[in-house]
């Protein structure tokens, strides 16, 4: 093994011991997770919340045996290849050692520490975003038509995976048609490659029309719970937190880009680059949504960086262009993971306040960060609801609904007795089992509706207790309580039934 390979391996390892020790014992899966995980138990070409790539992977986990530590592999493995990606394409740009050991460490300490904790789609959706480019690359460097079907099937597994990627194509377009790599137009592998991926994406596309278009509903619901909170300083002073060890390499890249002479041929990154950021401010797009544009410039940049400073004086910047990143990692260590306590947080919360890490999609401060709080309170939702199903003597004619898909996925995660526990939000809404008859009722609320459900839904039923609460005062469920009924006065299937055509409907008239 060469020492280039070496290092490189040596990063790749560095990378997953990360992502496994910068979580504390005491946090447990976050809440999109085990909505993601349960979809390995309705594969389909398409879900009411994600593509269907996700659900690949978690049939795979499944499969392993569903245990965390292949929940944590997966997005491990998708941040280890980008990192891998931006390597080779350092290497692409010419970039010494140096180079590639800069850019690796840049990527390696950065946002993606975070972002891979978490067994969601936004891991492999930056890794696409990085292939993608890498592909035009290599396109632009050798003019190597194989590389538009390899763009091709990227941005169509990217597709199937998160729709995010489709911002990537709206601010690449314009840029090729500024630049003079325009002439890829007259090209007919170029509609060869574009005829490749609609084919590939068909079935999801599909699904969507199928389905009356859930992405539209999904994307209203969003805009007006979630985007209406978006503040552009936030979203700005985000952008730079991101890569902030990095920060002085991308800015590198885009600097090269334009103006280096052997980058000449890559000037349309510049603009693409541009076209892609403000197209997310203009739709008040999330922060983390732009995540996936940056890598690639952290190649552009080191590659450059190691050119200007190969010589001379100034190749005593060196040692402080590797140090910025480690230094700058250390603060963003203290507040950037679950690595400690949720009280030693909120006794320590100004640092976490400072950074905006407290303020959720509500837009409002709470206690912890948001991700964090909702890796609290699950195991112990669930023990505690098998608690109450065991105890009754009909568990099959048991139907456990949930207020969310958190507590319906953890549920069904955690649970022992075998439950499948089901929700009028999300996904869960496609997959309630109305062959069984059901005569009882667990009904798992959040801490805001418990006085009213067991005052509207006891008379339908013998007999009416609340079964348990989530105790952990840090959980973002805290307070959800488990009521249990029993013995139903009336036809329990009917009204399901009712309110799942109720929520159907509304998705199909928005």
């Amino acid at each position: 093994m060469t020492k280039k390979n070496l290092i490189l391996f040596g990063f790749i390892i560095l990378k997953f011991i990360l992502q496994y020790v910068l979580i504390s014992p005491e946090y447990d899966l976050q809440r999109d997770e085990y909505l993601h995980l349960d979809q390995a138990n309705h594969l389909a070409w398409g879900y009411l919340s994600v593509p269907p790539v996700t659900s690949w992977f978690s049939y795979t986990i499944l499969l392993l045996g569903n245990s965390v530590f292949w929940v944590k592999f997966f997005p491990a493995l998708f941040g280890a290849l980008t990192l891998l990606i931006v390597w080779k394409t350092i290497e692409l740009l010419k970039g010494n050692l140096y180079a590639l050991i800069l850019g690796a460490l840049c990527v390696l300490l950065s946002c993606l520490l975070r972002l891979n904790m978490l067994y969601q789609p936004n891991s492999l959706d930056i890794l696409c975003w990085t292939a993608l480019y890498y592909a035009l690359i290599q396109y632009l460097t050798s003019e190597n038509t194989k590389w538009l079907y390899f763009g091709s099937v990227i941005f169509a597994f990217g597709f199937l995976n998160k729709y995010n990627i489709v911002f990537l194509l709206l601010g690449l377009v314009p840029a090729i048609l500024l630049s003079k790599q325009r002439k890829i137009l007259a090209k007919k592998e170029f509609y060869f490659a574009l005829i490749l991926g609609l084919v590939l994406i068909l079935p999801n596309l599909y699904w969507q029309y199928s389905n009356h278009f859930p992405i539209v509903h999904h994307m209203k619901e969003l805009a007006k719970t979630q985007l209406v909170n978006v503040d552009l300083g936030d979203f700005l002073k985000e952008q730079i937190l991101f890569f902030v060890g990095g920060l002085f390499v991308i800015l590198a890249g885009l600097y090269a880009v334009l103006f280096y002479q052997p980058f000449r041929k890559y000037q349309l990154f510049f603009a693409s680059f541009v076209f892609t950021l403000l197209i997310f401010i203009y739709f008040k797009a999330k922060a983390y949504y732009v995540i996936g544009l940056y890598p690639i410039y952290l190649a552009f940049g080191a590659a450059y960086i190691s050119e200007m400073i190969n010589n001379g004086w100034k190749r005593f910047l060196k040692p402080i262009f590797i140090l910025i990143p480690l230094l700058l990692f250390i603060p963003i260590y203290h507040v950037a993971f679950p690595n400690k306590s949720p009280e030693y947080m909120v006794a320590h919360s100004e640092p976490y306040k400072k950074l905006g890490l407290l303020r959720w999609e509500d837009g409002k401060d709470h206690h912890l960060p948001q991700d964090f709080a909702d890796m609290l309170g699950w195991k112990e939702l669930a023990r505690k609801t098998d608690s109450l199903y065991a105890l009754l003597p009909n568990q099959k004619e048991t139907i456990v609904l949930c207020d969310n898909y958190g507590q319906a996925g953890a549920i069904n995660y955690y649970s022992k007795k075998g439950i499948k526990a089901v929700s009028f939000n999300a996904d869960y809404l496609n997959w309630f089992d109305l062959s069984i008859k059901y005569k009882n009722l667990i009904r798992v609320k959040d801490f805001e509706e418990n006085e009213k459900e067991m005052k509207e839904t006891s008379p339908y039923f013998e007999s009416a207790v609340i079964g348990g609460q989530v105790t952990n005062q840090y959980a973002r469920g805290y307070g959800a309580t488990i009521f249990v009924f029993r013995n139903a006065k009336v036809d329990i299937n009917k009204r399901l039934e009712q309110e799942i055509n109720e929520e159907k409907n509304k998705i199909i008239n928005d």
